[in-house]
């Protein structure tokens, strides 16, 4: 079977992945209101699920790495499908947390496996771009996925939005049943292949990058649809507009950062566009309470936040290839523990009404993650070298 559309296809299982994973952030205000919860509870089912992403994501990676990526991704996304159906008709907030948590186990697994199988279908000298290209589904979640959750919510309730969620679910089943080839596996993830990353200096320097950059942003992130209530009184309808810009220019970056990588190379790129974020998180920070400029600044945001995080997964494979499949659970994992950071910094300053300072907050986080990437150039030069030798 031809592979050509095999990359779709597992785009199209992120964007579910991704609307899944960041669905309740647009539909805060009313899982609050209706289930009787304060935003910051609301904002657990954010931190709790990344919690839960973070143990499962490499623990995945060493249970399933032999797996066929067709059957086993395909699988995936349809108990993802049973998981938005069931939390649709929740009847209380403890049985929608503890479907949530189901949830995540679920989720844990595909981005990895993803990238692993990207790694095992494309040539090398495709695999950043390609992998970058997959990781649009990220960005195409929140560019088309999260403003849908937070209209549809916003109109016509939170359960509405998660049958929705459901119906995309089904969808991307097809798809990948449809176009991945049969019979891909990749390669046993053992213990020693956890150690052998653990002593990579520029595998451990990337994984911080990551958990810092995600801090970042979750502080603000996950509660962006409260904040743009209370500082600037935006209705959903304007919440929804921001979110879609965040999504678009999002996708925008990231198409720019899928051209410009195998030209540039992973560091050149990745340190453009965490600038980028750095950027528009100081402009939401300053311009805060006003909705013109807080738009502005997720816009610029945006631009930076998919396509540094694909950069990280075209760095991570590019430092230890033969391993990419638990390389990139291990940076998925990570990536999880930035959220569950962020959102839990994030509430403890909604609840304390610091509205404000979580931008500046936010801010430093991405600061010290921009300083990491500079310092990962020598080691990317000296991995450069061993391998020509």
């Amino acid at each position: 079977m031809k592979t050509s559309f095999a990359p779709t296809a597992l785009l199209l299982g992120n964007f579910v992945i991704g609307t899944s994973i960041m669905g309740p952030s647009g539909m805060l205000n009313e899982l609050s209101s209706d289930l009787g919860v304060s935003i910051r509870d609301a904002g657990l089912l954010i931190t709790f699920g990344a919690a839960a992403l973070f143990i499962c994501s490499p623990l995945s990676a060493w249970l399933t790495g032999r797996f066929d990526r067709r059957k086993f991704l395909g699988s995936l996304v349809l108990l993802l499908a049973l998981c938005n159906l069931a939390s649709a008709f929740a009847p209380d907030y403890a049985t929608l947390m503890a479907i949530r948590l189901v949830m995540m186990v679920v989720a844990a697994p595909f981005t990895p496996q993803a990238a692993g199988t990207v790694s095992l279908i494309v040539p090398v000298e495709k695999r950043g771009s390609t992998i970058a290209y997959v990781f649009l589904g990220w960005s195409l979640a929140a560019a088309a996925g999260l403003p849908m959750v937070t209209i549809i919510a916003g109109y016509a309730g939170w359960r509405t939005a998660f049958l929705c969620i459901s119906a995309l679910s089904c969808i991307g089943f097809l798809l990948l049943i449809w176009r991945l080839p049969p019979r891909v596996s990749g390669v046993a993830v053992e213990l020693k292949t956890w150690v052998s990353l653990g002593r990579n200096p520029l595998v451990v320097m990337l994984l911080l990058i990551t958990v810092l950059q995600m801090s970042g942003q979750f502080v603000i992130f996950t509660f962006m649809a409260p904040l743009l209530t209370r500082l600037a009184e935006a209705t959903p309808a304007a919440i929804a507009v921001v979110f879609s810009l965040y999504g678009i220019f999002g996708f925008i970056g990231n198409v720019a950062a899928t051209q410009l990588v195998d030209r540039w190379g992973g560091y050149r790129t990745s340190l453009v566009f965490v600038t980028v974020l750095l950027i528009g998180m100081s402009a939401w920070a300053i311009g805060a309470g006003m909705l013109a400029a807080m738009a502005i600044g997720v816009s610029i945001w945006g631009l930076g936040f998919a396509s540094s995080n694909s950069m990280q997964q075209v760095r991570l494979v590019g430092a230890a290839p033969l391993f990419a499949g638990a390389s990139v659970s291990l940076n998925t994992s990570v990536l999880y523990v930035g959220q569950a950071i962020g959102s839990a910094i994030g509430g403890m300053l909604f609840v304390r009404d610091m509205l404000h300072t979580a931008g500046y907050v936010a801010v430093a986080f991405v600061v010290v993650a921009l300083l990491v990437v500079l310092m990962t150039r020598r080691f990317e030069t000296a991995s450069v070298a061993e391998e020509g030798v």
